[in-house]
């Protein structure tokens, strides 16, 4: 037998030698983190859910609202929804940081990061059971902790059980919790940021109890927040809105800033909106609306809306065609929307809207107004919130616009807006308020309008859904093979079909 003799060069062995010294140290990533801080994960999770709040008011919220309506590619007009999977991917995806700044705070009640999570999970997990019904809620997020690849759908009237709860606990730790909030860009951190948070939770509290006020006797529940503002907080004007202020520059823009102009032209002022507001001679609309085209040319600007609803051909000859349909306001433009001859767009002066004080005085005006509190005057309630809106919109357009937003002459006492008439009078005035101070709100005028009814939404004449406004998104359809059987069982209580109009529990 020959056997082969090898020689290794004596460089090569160096070299190899030379390999393993500090190989951990060389190979080590360092522009991969394995950790991130609290406070770069609370920033990115605010960011990207009220990025969310505005791309999904933009998509679907103020389509079936009927505060926009499409000229073209007018499928989620006409209610052609497939599966619309933007909450569900965004919310749980986001709930995993968010579960990491839970790790990071240790349910400390200390520490202001654990009140604040605990905010954010209510309003993420809100939005998706809001959007789907029953969903993953008790074992979502568990994978990587516990195993639990297919989590179970909880049951809606259970998350809404959580949610109140964990906003209730989230308000009572941030009271003696500390200030040192950092990534805080909602509302800065500090001893006034958490004062604000607590505001906010204590008001997202009235509005899931007034949510849920068809399913359960929430009275007391409601009596126990607004008659003890010492321990719960509440939104006391704009300064304490939830919203996200975005800069002037790149890559923290209005998120339709950089959208191409044939993509935001498709998307107009509905007639529903420019008729409602027409009818009691609202100045709004000149934020909400721009002039058309036809109208600028031939010297008598007008604000004009198209129908919902329409078919392409049909919404694309409307009035003429798209020079006698008016575009979305000036003020939530993208960079080439401008008319004519004007400057671009500002492009931080939108901002995206979460919870707003409008929004708090009206869901009390609802409430007093049915006898469900007793504490403050329904009239009071109310008129707050319209002032409030007005004075909202007044400072958020930049005065370059030279907008028309004062409240006209006789604008509250006129008979459609004066707080006058029958309860059921009442009630649709507060309703027709709050649907114009919810726009630009994500879904939530579409959420509000599933409870009450109010105001009308009319399905458009070439709609596909039998002459229905949806009252939900379906299933991802990833699910049926991910988790077959726990979304099985959840289209199974919901009442065995998975469709744009099962009524989940909220609705039945």
């Amino acid at each position: 037998m020959k056997f082969l003799k090898i020689i290794i060069p004596s460089l090569l062995l160096v070299v190899m030698a030379g390999c393993t010294k500090d190989f951990e140290e060389v190979n080590n990533n360092k522009n991969n983190p394995t950790s991130v801080t609290a406070d770069l994960l609370l920033s990115g999770v605010i960011k990207n859910m009220m990025d969310r709040q505005v791309n999904e008011a933009w998509g679907i919220g103020n389509i079936v609202a009927q505060h926009h309506a499409k000229i073209q590619f007018v499928n989620e007009d006409r209610y052609g929804w497939n599966e619309r999977n933007d909450i569900w991917n965004t919310v749980y995806d986001n709930y995993r940081n968010l579960q990491n700044v839970l790790i990071l705070a240790k349910d400390d009640p200390s520490n202001p990061y654990y009140g604040v999570s605990l905010i954010l999970k209510s309003w993420m997990f809100s939005l998706v059971t809001d959007a789907y019904g029953d969903v993953p809620y008790s074992e979502a997020g568990k994978a990587k902790t516990d195993g639990v690849y297919q989590p179970k759908y909880d049951k809606q009237e259970d998350i809404y059980t959580g949610i109140l709860a964990d906003l209730k606990k989230a308000n009572e730790v941030l009271a003696t919790s500390g200030t040192n909030l950092g990534g805080d860009i909602l509302y800065g951190g500090g001893a006034t940021g958490i004062l604000k948070w607590r505001k906010l939770a204590n008001s997202l509290r009235i509005r899931y109890l007034m949510r849920i006020s068809k399913k359960k006797d929430v009275n007391a529940d409601l009596a126990a927040i607004i008659t003890n503002p010492a321990s719960n907080p509440l939104f006391e004007g704009n300064g304490d809105n939830a919203e996200l202020k975005y800069l002037a520059a790149a890559p923290n823009q209005w998120p339709l800033y950089g959208s191409r102009v044939g993509s935001f032209d498709e998307f107009r002022v509905s007639k529903t909106l420019t008729d409602r507001l027409s009818e009691i001679n609202d100045t709004r609309i000149n934020v909400f609306g721009r002039p058309t085209q036809k109208s600028v040319a031939s010297g008598t600007p007008e604000i004009k809306g198209i129908p919902n609803g329409l078919s392409d051909v049909d919404a694309l000859a409307y009035n003429g065609g798209v020079q006698g349909v008016s575009r979305v306001g000036y003020t939530f433009a993208c960079l080439v929307c401008n008319d004519g001859n004007d400057a671009p767009p500002v492009p931080d002066a939108p901002r995206a809207l979460w919870m707003t004080y409008a929004e708090l005085q009206f869901l009390l005006a609802e409430a007093r107004e049915k006898g469900m509190i007793t504490t403050g005057n329904a009239e009071t309630y109310y008129l707050n919130g319209i002032n409030a809106n007005f004075a909202y919109w007044q400072a958020v357009v930049p005065a370059a616009y030279s907008l028309n937003i004062a409240i006209p002459a006789g604008y509250l006492t006129q008979a459609k807006v004066a707080y006058a008439g029958s309860t059921d009078e009442k009630l649709a005035k507060i309703a027709l308020q709050k649907w114009v101070a919810l726009y630009f709100n994500g879904l939530e005028a579409w959420f509000d309008w599933r409870r009450t009814n109010m105001p009308a939404i009319v399905p458009g004449p070439a709609n596909l859904n039998n002459n229905k406004v949806p009252v939900r998104y379906i299933y991802p359809l990833a699910a049926q093979s991910l988790n077959p059987e726990n979304r099985a069982e959840a289209v199974k209580r919901q009442g065995g079909t998975d469709d744009l109009n099962t009524k989940m529990w909220l609705l039945q």
